[in-house]
């Protein structure tokens, strides 16, 4: 059975993900018929580079609140753990209270105008949802990053990050915290009992479909991030849905058959 993280598990899960570069980690299920593959070494390449665009942009490191308003997506995994991999703190939404954003040094939606001044637009990141969008396709404020263009031109390779702090916060939502060196026991405890890998010898890794309960929430998120974590400290892999094809696949079980076994699901 593969050894458990450190006491501030994502740094260490990244390793781990490249040490197989290949294999698929995270493939996503989107609007329209969209499906995504992300490889350990295209998810590390995709957390990587936006690791050096909150350290360079926002000097974001221990101390920092990212809130992340995004729904239940690949992006919004990308995200996550990039700002847990600068020791940083993903700040969730309880609900629709947009003013938790004026105590956030950063804000990455896929709303920006939403927050109109709550936040200073040098503190918004604005992430287009679609694969394979170049640019925000809506309205910017002036001075907010748009991230489809500006991930792309930051380096492959970390340059420097910041030492993170165990017992720093890696997650708040509402009323509550995780430490940073808490997060594999509260993805453990947290995320849904059917996503629980249905191999519990260990000679098998977990492949889990994330089927979340609705599209939008921090609750909903952080159910996805509890499930993604548990399966890559299991040395396991995700396939997540977004919240339109689950309606989809509802009234279709046929459909929803041919996806699990097509994608060789071991948990759902």
């Amino acid at each position: 059975m593969a050894s458990r993280p450190s006491r501030v598990p994502v740094p260490a899960l990244l390793a781990r993900l490249t040490a197989d570069p290949g294999r698929p980690r995270l493939t996503w299920y989107g609007s329209g018929g969209e499906r995504i593959e992300l490889s350990g070494h295209v998810l590390d390449n995709w957390v990587t580079k936006t690791v050096n665009l909150l350290v360079e942009e926002y000097e974001a490191g221990p101390g920092t609140r990212v809130l992340v308003d995004l729904p239940a997506h690949w992006r919004a995994v990308v995200w996550s753990l990039a700002v847990w991999r600068v020791g940083a703190t993903v700040v969730l939404l309880e609900g629709e209270d947009l003013t938790v954003a004026a105590g956030c040094d950063v804000v990455v939606t896929h709303r920006p105008t939403a927050f109109g001044q709550t936040v200073h637009p040098a503190d918004l990141v604005a992430v287009a949802l679609p694969a394979l969008a170049r640019a925000f396709d809506g309205d910017l404020p002036v001075g907010a990053t748009d991230a489809a263009a500006a991930v792309m031109t930051y380096g492959d390779v970390l340059t420097w990050v910041p030492e993170p702090d165990p017992a720093a916060d890696a997650l708040v939502l509402g009323g509550r915290s995780v430490a940073h060196q808490d997060l594999l026991d509260w993805a453990a405890a947290g995320h849904h009992p059917a996503w629980a890998p249905a191999d519990t010898s260990g000679t098998r890794s977990p492949r889990l479909l994330i089927e979340p309960p609705d599209g939008a929430g921090g609750r909903t998120l952080a159910t996805v991030l509890a499930a993604v974590l548990s399966a890559y400290g299991s040395d396991g892999s995700v396939v997540l849905l977004a919240a339109d094809v689950v309606v989809e696949l509802a009234t279709d079980a046929e459909r929803r058959r041919r996806l699990v076994e097509g994608e060789r699901v071991t948990s759902d």
